[in-house]
């Protein structure tokens, strides 16, 4: 965990998983790399949010696996499920809502969370049954954000299909993903 610049009441706070997706970012904003995952995630910005003062909103940024055929590009989620919580079950089990997906502004695509990186076919196929993309920290940040009562925004910059070839397409494409990402901070923040 490592947090860049001072949080401020007028100014987001801008959150990715890795130091590699922050290379590019404006650091007149305050920048909070969390590490990889849900729990990284959660801690990071459940101690920085606690620390205080509350940023204007959270801004999650990051790379996403894509999980249907032709999904490119930058998008702006409208909508983040946890792939590796069985929330149904639960509820039938404890009475319980435990995980339930977290709905943002804008129609933008659902994001399946987990922490599971995603290589390999049947797990895609899954997967896109219920989201377009998928990461490690989106709805961590996203359920961490709405807690502390701090607006939230998920931008994803997709790096690979999700499938055999993800691990060495991320790696190839994790640099040009960061300069998109810190591109879309100098355009809409």
């Amino acid at each position: 965990m490592e947090l860049t610049g001072e949080l401020t009441p007028d100014r987001p706070l801008l959150v990715v998983a890795l130091a590699e997706e922050a290379a590019y970012l404006d650091r007149s904003l305050p920048v909070l790399v969390t590490g990889m995952g849900k729990v990284n995630a959660t801690f990071a910005l459940a101690a920085t949010l606690a620390r205080g003062p509350l940023p204007s909103a959270v801004v999650n940024l990051g790379t996403a696996g894509a999980l249907r055929p032709g999904w490119t590009g930058l998008h702006e989620v409208g909508r983040v499920i946890q792939h590796d919580l069985d929330t149904d079950f639960l509820r039938t089990l404890t009475g319980l809502t435990v995980g339930a997906p977290v709905t943002l502004a804008g129609d933008g695509p659902v994001l399946a969370t987990g922490d599971l990186f995603v290589a390999e076919e049947a797990a895609r196929v899954r997967l896109a049954e219920q989201a377009q993309l998928v990461d490690m920290e989106g709805y961590a940040v996203a359920s961490t954000a709405a807690r502390f009562g701090v607006p939230v925004r998920l931008v994803k910059q997709v790096s690979d299909d999700a499938d055999e070839s993800a691990a060495g397409t991320w790696q190839e494409s994790v640099d040009g993903c960061a300069r998109i990402l810190a591109e879309w901070v100098r355009t809409h923040l």
